[in-house]
């Protein structure tokens, strides 16, 4: 070995380990680096009603990214309380990491997680063309709809139901030429007597007001 030289194999006899690495060099982990399949979760959040809060909720989920498929907010049987409908797509670690970052928020009382049996409804409004007017009636009274508005040129109709009760719906009018549509996203509550919100008495019939806070810390 001359002076100046380290000791060790040369350039090319040394071995390379597998794998991809980052632009720092670092190897990347590959079970970190696979792409999780996602999944659909409903977060029913309870929050303070109160000027700001829904651009605060929105605000963090639109920069942690979250995808999300719809948000509702209204208000509740207590006047001081909104309650938040959320839908996300995310693999699991995300909707876990959602539910933990609407936790921390002062204005959020309590999350929940719905089941996958909780009660869940969407409302669409739905304006096609009027040169059927009697097979949009029909497609109507298929899907338990109401005509809201009906002229010579256009019929304007209600649908309330499931998500893939309201998909069906629209694919059905699309035959007449839709020329607008809205939808409310999703409102849910918990089947039967489960809370759909933590609350201080379980063992009682709750109300709003009686939802218990849990302190949070961070991660």
């Amino acid at each position: 070995m001359s002076r100046g030289e380290l000791p060790g194999p040369e350039p090319g006899e040394r071995t390379h380990p597998e794998g991809r690495r980052n632009g720092q060099g670092i190897r990347i982990d590959p079970e970190a680096e696979a792409e999780r399949s996602a999944e659909r979760a409903v977060l029913s959040a309870l929050v303070t009603h109160e000027p700001g809060v829904l651009a605060e909720i929105s605000g963090l989920f639109s920069r942690r990214q979250f995808n999300i498929e719809s948000l509702t907010v209204g208000p509740t049987v207590d006047d001081s309380l909104a309650r938040m409908t959320i839908v996300i797509e995310e693999p699991r670690s995300g909707i876990d990491q959602a539910k933990k970052q609407l936790e921390k928020r002062v204005p959020v009382i309590s999350v929940r997680e719905l089941d996958d049996d909780a009660v869940q409804r969407e409302l669409v409004i739905v304006k096609v063309n009027g040169d059927s007017p009697d097979q949009v009636n029909a497609i109507t009274d298929m899907y338990d709809g109401q005509t809201l508005d009906a002229g010579p040129r256009t019929v304007t109709v209600e649908i309330t139901g499931a998500q893939q009760k309201i998909d069906d719906a629209i694919d059905a009018y699309r035959q007449f030429g839709i020329r607008e549509l809205v939808r409310t996203g999703h409102a849910a509550i918990a089947r039967g007597e489960a809370p759909t919100a933590q609350v201080s008495e379980p063992n009682q019939a709750p109300t709003e007001a009686q939802v218990a806070t849990e302190e949070v810390t961070d991660d």
